[in-house]
């Protein structure tokens, strides 16, 4: 369990828009409020995301759903009150205040309520969090603290060595985090649509929408 002390830095350097290491019920994850376009910018240069894969977004409860989704449709509600918290991601109609934000077409966002006790907590204290995997894009994700190091003690893609870019403030020690990535259902649809099968099996969902 991660103390109050190293919380408080986590949160402090959040709150200054900087890229925070977190570990998650699934991987280790590049994290930044999402009412800090810098720091979302960050992520995506940190990360060499391409623009127009957006982030998805961690809450630390119900009542944080207004804060990034649009509407909440009643297959998202189905399958939400069945596998939340856990790895399941519901992509939904954004806010227009949140949705470009997070790269992407800027009118969806994929909403995800995590398991990791820690990520819950430091959600409902930060508020909702854009958290994508925690590697170089194209390359396997990290599972350990060390891993993370490794994987951003080097220049961002597209940049040379003399290249000052954004660096990770801070890494949260939580230990191995060895979980599959969340499967992606997309209610934006009926019936919802499956974007990407992870941790949970698709015929899983199916199921609870019956």
């Amino acid at each position: 369990m991660v103390g109050e002390e190293a919380t408080g830095a986590v949160l402090e350097a959040l709150a200054a828009g900087s890229v925070v290491a977190i570990p998650t019920d699934t991987v280790y994850g590049l994290a930044a409020r999402i009412d800090r376009p810098d720091g979302l910018a960050a992520v995506f240069a940190l990360k060499g995301r391409p623009p127009d894969l957006a982030l998805p977004v961690l809450i630390g409860g119900w009542g944080q759903l207004d804060e990034v989704a649009e509407t909440w449709p009643r297959d998202a509600s189905m399958i939400a009150a069945r596998f939340w918290p856990g790895p399941l991601t519901v992509v939904v109609p954004a806010r227009p205040a949140v949705g470009p934000l997070l790269g992407g077409p800027g009118t969806t966002v994929g909403i995800r309520r995590p398991k990791h006790r820690f990520v819950r907590a430091l959600c409902q204290r930060a508020g909702p969090l854009a958290v994508t995997s925690a590697n170089r894009h194209g390359e396997p994700p990290c599972r350990t603290p060390d891993e993370v190091i490794a994987a951003f003690d080097r220049p961002a893609p597209g940049t040379g060595t003399d290249v000052a870019g954004p660096s990770l403030a801070l890494v949260v020690d939580g230990g191995r985090c060895d979980g599959v990535p969340s499967t992606v259902a997309d209610c934006t649809v009926s019936p919802p649509a499956c974007r990407r099968e992870g941790a949970v099996p698709w015929d899983w969902v199916e199921a609870a929408l019956r």
